[in-house]
């Protein structure tokens, strides 16, 4: 049986410069890269091995147009939109289009007058066509046909998709947006810089001849984001004869288009390009992409993008691109996810986790896959740190720094040996499940699974862990070791609670803290939070 799916062909620079032809079924394909890439030169050379074939519609781009349109013939509309002139000397090559070959990614497209006469030529011959198919009807005698979707009909549907609260119509070769319960509405002159973007890209995608690749550069100029997935979902399903290529740093859209062909395009020395397409990967493509336009290396942390991780993590290790995954799972996987692209890129990626209650094995073993963790239980002890206390106690004027200093660790002792047993009870329970999520089940033969995972639970002694973690705490709680405690405590409130020993509002102490990344005073707690911060390779 003979497959019935439409292919698309592009063609891409190799190695050599030479062309080489690439397949997919999808009428889309994303060239997405950072900017100076060379991006907009690809979209261009893609153009230049096909003039005919293909159209451009460049990134820079005016969006005024006349109050009426002038009208013009189908064949000179089309000619000024697709060629630049409607002179057979200036047809080949699109020489006016692009300043004989000047200004290829620079010239500033001034066409949407031509590009609506286009549509509006191809309205008038539509509406001729079809007088003479009824006028060929009487004649016979015959039942005239019905009403045929026109040019403006296809605008008119793409629009209300994209602006399903306005309408679009054209009298006179006038433009009108309409308001529900206002007839008069407004000129097209005085739309929106979004609403003009629309209209713009709408009609240059509808009057393109079939089978034709249209090449847009910068499709997300001047709309929002809603807006873009709307109208080019509308586009393509319009034109499925089409092949669109978009050429776009925007990470939403390339993502959106999730079954299309994507092309990462590193760089461009002025005469070949680097690039690779993107593959799949456990890392959510959105991401992948963002951190691919990124130039810096790239930490992932827990927390949220406003979490006290992020900011604490920004202004320890400005050199990197802080990326925050939520919980220290996430962290761990996309840390490996984004390693395993290496191919794509130069750029090395790390994670940064709370220690938690995880044992020195646990955090090697991280360690070696480029996981690093703090030398505190989690990010709110950083709030604790001896240096940084000195430091607020300093900032905030109390008359005496030690004493307030050391109420401050006095007081977190305290609060641990109150919750010693709840925490070693935790720790237990962390460091069983770390056991039991180790198992590795190999059945030999005659064995069962069942046999094989009694073995491996009945080989995990929870007395013997608790044992080792009563003494691990014990000992930091006997020795009142301010270090060791806090390497141990996991209780994100006890910082939350220690304000007062300094003049400060409990709630806002550690906002007050963050506050001294802002000013005069961030050089110093900066060198206070590295000290408990892992050094990065």
């Amino acid at each position: 049986m003979m497959s019935c799916t439409k292919t698309y062909v592009y063609h891409l620079p190799d190695a050599d410069g030479e062309s080489r032809e690439y397949e997919t079924s999808v009428n889309s394909l994303i060239v997405i890269g950072a900017n100076g890439s060379g991006k907009s030169k690809l979209g261009a050379w893609i153009e230049q091995q096909d003039f005919e074939g293909v159209h451009r519609i460049a990134a820079q781009r005016n969006l005024n147009f006349s109050e009426r349109t002038p009208l013009k013939s189908y064949s000179e509309a089309e000619d000024a939109v697709f060629y630049g002139s409607s002179e057979e000397a200036y047809r080949k090559g699109k020489q006016r289009r692009w300043d004989w070959g000047k200004s290829y990614t620079t010239k500033l497209l001034d066409d949407f007058d031509d590009v609506l006469a286009v549509l509006i030529a191809q309205l008038q011959n539509e509406n001729q066509r079809y007088v003479e198919d009824c006028k060929r009807a009487e004649e016979r005698g015959e039942e005239k046909p019905h009403t045929r979707e026109s040019s403006l009909d296809r605008l008119l549907t793409i629009w209300g998709q994209v602006f399903p609260h306005r309408s679009l119509r054209m009298t006179d070769a006038h433009f009108t947006a309409l308001i529900p319960g206002d007839d008069a509405g407004y000129s097209g002159t005085q739309m929106s810089d979004g609403e003009r973007s629309v209209l713009y890209l709408a009609a240059q995608v509808l009057c393109v001849p079939e089978g034709k690749t249209l090449i847009i550069d910068e499709p997300e100029v001047h709309l929002h984001p809603s807006l873009m997935f709307r109208l080019w979902r509308a586009l393509e399903n319009a034109r499925p004869d089409c092949l669109f290529v978009f050429i776009t740093h925007d990470t939403q859209l390339a993502a959106s288009h999730k079954d299309s062909d994507k092309v990462w395009v590193k760089s461009y020395d002025g005469k070949r390009w680097e690039f690779d397409f993107i593959p799949e990967s456990d890392l959510p493509e959105q991401l992948l992409i963002e951190l691919l336009g990124n130039r810096k290396d790239v930490l992932f942390v827990e927390g949220t993008g406003c979490s006290y991780d992020v900011q604490l993590y920004s202004a320890i290790y400005p050199e990197f691109y802080v990326v925050p995954c939520g919980g220290c799972s996430q962290v761990i996987s996309n840390t490996k996810a984004f390693a395993s692209t290496e191919g794509l890129h130069s750029i090395k990626a790390y994670g940064i986790i709370d220690r938690d209650y995880r044992s020195d094995e646990e955090l090697a073993g991280l360690k070696a896959k480029g996981i690093y963790s703090l030398e505190v239980a989690e990010v709110e002890n950083l709030f604790l740190v001896d240096p940084v206390l000195r430091l607020v106690a300093e900032r905030f004027s109390c008359d005496e720094v030690d004493d307030a200093v050391e109420q401050v660790k006095a007081y977190v002792i305290r609060r641990f040996e109150g919750e010693l047993g709840r925490q070693v009870r935790q720790a237990t329970v962390s460091c069983l499940k770390e056991q039991l999520s180790g198992i590795d089940i190999t059945t030999a033969a005659g064995a069962s699974v069942a046999e094989d995972f009694g073995a491996a639970v009945a080989s995990i002694n929870p007395e013997k862990v608790l044992r080792k973690q009563e003494e691990r705490f014990e000992v930091v709680s006997n020795d009142a070791d301010y270090e060791g405690i806090l390497k141990l405590f996991n209780a994100k409130g006890v910082s939350e609670s220690v304000g007062h020993f300094f003049g400060v509002d409990n709630k806002k102490y550690r906002d007050k803290v963050i506050g001294l990344l802002g000013g005069d005073w961030r050089d110093r707690l900066v060198e206070a939070l590295r000290t408990y911060a892992p050094i990065l390779p």
